[in-house]
C-alpha cells in the first residue's frame, strides 16, 4: 500500500501511527474481545479513554480547572447557535468579527437570537486582510465578542487576541493544537476536529465555568454547555469512536514534544511553501504577509486555464486534495499538524516542475 500526500483541508490528515495503532486494536481493543466502537459510553473502558482525552488535551494546552472541558456533537456549525444560546443572558446583542466564509455563517445563525453588531469587516478586500483593532466598532453593551482565528477558506489568520471588556468567542476549527495560546485570554473556544484533533464527528468547546447557567430557557439540551459539563460530555451517547481517536492523536503530539515543538515544524512548513510561492511570477499568494495562515495556504496560478491540469497531474503524483474552496476557486493546500515536511517538499517539486513545463 502507498500512502499519498493529504492537502485537504478538512476531514484532513492523520498522524499515519495514529492510524496505525488504531487499525491494530480495531477488532480487539486491549484485549477485550471487541472494538472501542461496540462499547457502551458508560463502561468504565470508554469513560477513561475519554477522561485520558481530556487530561491530555488540558495538558497540551495549559488548561486551568477554570474551564470545562467538552466533547460535543455536531461540529463547529451547531457551536454557531450553541454560542448565542448560551451566552446572551437576556442581552440583546452580541459583537462579530467578520473576516472570511465561516465568520459569515456565524453570523448568520447569531441573528435568529440577537442583534449582530460587526465591528470590522474585510469583505471589501475579499477577506485577504484582518481589520486593524483600532478600526473595529465595538458594540456599547454586547453579550461577548466572537471571532474566527483561522479562517480555512479564504488562509488569514490572526497572530493576537483582541483585547475586549466581555467574552472573546473563538472557533478555533483550524487553529487549535498548531501551536500554544493562552487559553485564560477567551471565554470560550470551540473548534471542529477534523483539522487537528482527530476524524470528523466530534466538536470540542472549552468554556470558561462562570459562563455556564447562562442559557436562555429555549436553548435545547443538546445544546446546553451546562447540561454537557454536569453529565461529563455524555449526556447522551458521545462519538467515541472519534473521542478514542482524538486521544490518540493529543498522544501523538505530546509525545513529539507539544505545542511548542508543533509550531516550529509548522513555522518551518509554512514559511518553505510561501517562499516558493512569493519567489515564483506563476504562483500568487492574495493574503497579506502579516495575516498568512499557517495550516491554510491559497494559491493561484498565473493563467487559471491552468488549473485542471495542474490539479490532474497533481493526483497522479500523489498530491490530494489542492484544489481551492469553490467560492474562491485556484489551489490551496492546508498543512495541518499530520501532514509532514516531506508533503511539503513534494508539493513544493511538483509546483516547480509543473512552472517549467506550462510557463
Amino acid at each position: 500500500m502507498t500512502r499519498r500526500y493529504n492537502f485537504c483541508a478538512g476531514p484532513a490528515a492523520l498522524p499515519e501511527s495514529v492510524l496505525a495503532t488504531a487499525a491494530s486494536e480495531m477488532l480487539d481493543w486491549h484485549g477485550k474481545g471487541l472494538s472501542l466502537m461496540e462499547m457502551s459510553h458508560r463502561s468504565p473502558e470508554v469513560t477513561g479513554v475519554a477522561h485520558h482525552a481530556e487530561q491530555t488535551l488540558r495538558e497540551l494546552l495549559s488548561i486551568s480547572d477554570d474551564y470545562a472541558v467538552l466533547f460535543l456533537q455536531g461540529g463547529a456549525s451547531t457551536q454557531f447557535s450553541a454560542v448565542p444560546l448560551n451566552l446572551l443572558d437576556g442581552k440583546a446583542s452580541a459583537d462579530y468579527v467578520n473576516t472570511g466564509q465561516w465568520s459569515k455563517k456565524a453570523i448568520a445563525e447569531a441573528k435568529r437570537y440577537c442583534d449582530v453588531n460587526v465591528v470590522a469587516s474585510s469583505e471589501d478586500t475579499n477577506f485577504s486582510t484582518i481589520p486593524p483593532f483600532e478600526s473595529w466598532q465595538l458594540g456599547k453593551d454586547p453579550a461577548y465578542l466572537h471571532y474566527t482565528p483561522n479562517e480555512t477558506i479564504g488562509g488569514v489568520e490572526y497572530f493576537w487576541t483582541p483585547e475586549v471588556n466581555v467574552p472573546v468567542v473563538a472557533d478555533m476549527s483550524s487553529t487549535i493544537l498548531s501551536r500554544p495560546i493562552n487559553v485564560d485570554d477567551f471565554g470560550v473556544i470551540y473548534a471542529g476536529a477534523q483539522k487537528n484533533i482527530g476524524p470528523a464527528g466530534l466538536v470540542v468547546a472549552i468554556v470558561r465555568r462562570d459562563l455556564l447557567g447562562k442559557t436562555d430557557e429555549h436553548c435545547p439540551a443538546m445544546l446546553n454547555w451546562e447540561v454537557a459539563a454536569k453529565n461529563d460530555s455524555m449526556y447522551n451517547t458521545p462519538p467515541t469512536y472519534s473521542l478514542y481517536l482524538a486521544g490518540l492523536v493529543f498522544d501523538w503530539l505530546k509525545e513529539r514534544g507539544g505545542l511548542s515543538a508543533m509550531e516550529t515544524i509548522n513555522r518551518e512548513k509554512a514559511a518553505k511553501l510561501y517562499a516558493a510561492i512569493d519567489t515564483s511570477d506563476f504562483y500568487a499568494n492574495p493574503v497579506e504577509i502579516q495575516s498568512r495562515s499557517l495550516m491554510n495556504i491559497p494559491f493561484t496560478l498565473a493563467d487559471a486555464e491552468l488549473d485542471k491540469p495542474f490539479l490532474q497531474e497533481a493526483e497522479s503524483a500523489g498530491l490530494l486534495n489542492l484544489k481551492g474552496h469553490r467560492s474562491v476557486g485556484g489551489m490551496r493546500a492546508s498543512v495541518y499538524n499530520a501532514v509532514g515536511m516531506d508533503a511539503v517538499d513534494a508539493l513544493i517539486n511538483f509546483m516547480q516542475d509543473f512552472e517549467k513545463r506550462r510557463a
